[in-house]
């Protein structure tokens, strides 16, 4: 639930106390895009403006835009980070597991079963953005494209390295069994499909994998 309270002040007009190691701007600036970033994920892109924005981060429209040429630009901003949040992940998810393909694509599916399940998921925060951006030029929208053609061709990596008897066949199923978990948490809740999508996956590779 949004709240209802009254845009404070903009507190870049009296910043004489604040030490310039922390300009107010830039907090100004933070607590917007965090604000959006709460907002973005939890309504939806479209559904949340920027007088919603301004408010709920307690400035005003005029922050805004001293912060953001756009809400479009405040778009790819978010998506950005979100992509970037996602590699974080994946890339120490992989770290644990070195030198084990096959277990580290076990594991990103566990990883993935525990983040789609939890309380506040609403699934993958880019795929839902796919849906509400269909502009191709929009910014946002390149943004996804580009973490998803990334996302394909990282299974298809991971699936050479594990010695698939057909990789490319393999990197697109499993990227299908992750698009497919983030959106049955959406229409089926915590208890849909993404429960059990870590058995699903080791039947998946004991057919296309070696033996161990």
């Amino acid at each position: 639930m949004t709240s209802s309270r009254e845009p404070a002040g903009d507190p870049t007009e009296s910043a004489g106390d604040v030490p310039a190691a922390t300009p107010v701007k830039s907090r100004v600036r933070d607590r917007i895009f965090e604000t959006a970033c709460d907002l973005f994920y939890q309504h939806g892109i479209r559904d949340v403006g920027v007088d919603q924005i301004a408010t709920e981060a307690g400035t005003n429209k005029m922050s805004f835009y001293r912060s953001f040429a756009s809400k479009d630009e405040l778009v790819a901003e978010y998506l950005q980070q979100k992509a970037s949040e996602f590699w974080t992940w994946w890339d120490e998810t992989l770290r644990q597991h070195a030198g084990d393909p096959r277990r580290q694509i076990l594991a990103l599916f566990e990883g993935i079963s525990e983040m789609v399940c939890s309380v506040r998921s609403r699934g993958c925060a880019l795929a839902n953005a796919a849906v509400e951006l269909a502009e191709e030029e929009h910014p946002g929208r390149q943004v996804v494209l580009a973490k998803k053609r990334e996302m394909r061709r990282r299974f298809r990596e991971l699936a050479v390295a594990a010695g698939a008897s057909a990789p490319d066949e393999l990197g697109d199923a499993l990227m299908l069994l992750m698009e497919g978990s983030y959106l049955s948490r959406l229409t089926l809740s915590s208890q849909g499909p993404a429960r059990h999508v870590g058995p699903v996956v080791l039947r998946l590779l004991e057919c296309y994998l070696p033996e161990a």
